[in-house]
């Protein structure tokens, strides 16, 4: 069919994100996929816009709306959960942690199944993408239990930018808790703070300095720290925290930041 004629109205992947239905970046990639359609039209062109106020936008069929509750909320994800709506091998995923939650909230970045630690979920696709924008540099912190006890030259090498898949990652900050740990007392525990989520970045960058990870977990997500909130468990942000994120994005891009190592 032939798309709409062009409107005064929203980009397609804002009115989507804004519906909680997915990211803007993701958006996108369903408008490409032709799962959206305006007026029963399908329309996958990028920078497409439409009116909510007239017109019938669906996604995979479902008419959706700019309205409704938003909600925040902040997992403890466990091991061994897939960090998605969906999962086509059918593996448990974040939303089977979420009971009563009748929001259509989804996850804001991910974390590996085989990694844990604090994971964002909303429906406010606005703040989402800012969050995951890399010009906003918004600080992730993880601790690493790693194979060996990295040297200061180790850790000088993390916090410098280390070649991860053909390209370098951005300077972060590395630092040595702990050494002796595991059973036979070769291990040690790490914490790296970086501002950019490429997959499974972490992992390679301990990888790339000799010292593979043992286990991962996300500690902190800018401003939102919570050391209390037990694996599988779930709570509403405050409105000071949503605050203090939007304040995390809203104002200019962070000067990138300096070399830190701490041993």
């Amino acid at each position: 069919m032939t798309p709409p004629a062009a409107t005064p109205g929203v980009r397609l992947q804002k009115l989507i994100a804004a519906a909680g239905v997915s990211s803007r970046r993701a958006a996108e990639s369903l408008m490409r996929d032709g799962r959206v359609t305006v007026n029963g039209a399908v329309v996958s062109t990028p920078g497409a816009k439409a009116d909510p106020a007239a017109d019938d936008i669906r996604v995979d069929g479902r008419r959706i709306g700019a309205g409704g509750r938003r909600r925040y909320l902040l997992l403890n994800k466990p091991r061994g959960v897939v960090t998605t709506r969906d999962d086509p091998e059918r593996r448990r995923t974040v939303m089977h942690l979420l009971p009563g939650v009748r929001e259509s909230v989804y996850p804001v970045g991910r974390l590996d199944y085989d990694s844990e630690g604090l994971l964002l979920l909303t429906n406010d696709g606005e703040l989402a993408a800012r969050l995951t924008h890399p010009r906003h540099q918004v600080e992730r912190v993880y601790e690493a239990r790693v194979r060996g006890v990295p040297d200061a030259s180790a850790l000088r090498r993390l916090a410098g930018g280390v070649v991860v898949a053909g390209r370098r990652t951005r300077p972060a900050t590395a630092s040595l808790v702990s050494a002796g740990r595991g059973r036979a007392g070769d291990q040690s525990l790490i914490r790296i703070a970086v501002t950019e989520g490429r997959k499974r970045q972490i992992r390679h960058m301990c990888e790339s300095v000799g010292h593979p990870v043992v286990r991962l977990r996300r500690v902190a997500i800018g401003p939102i720290r919570d050391r209390t909130l037990r694996p599988g468990r779930f709570r509403d942000l405050t409105a000071g925290e949503v605050a203090a994120l939007r304040r995390a994005v809203d104002g200019e891009a962070p000067a990138a930041p300096g070399r830190r190592v701490r041993r």
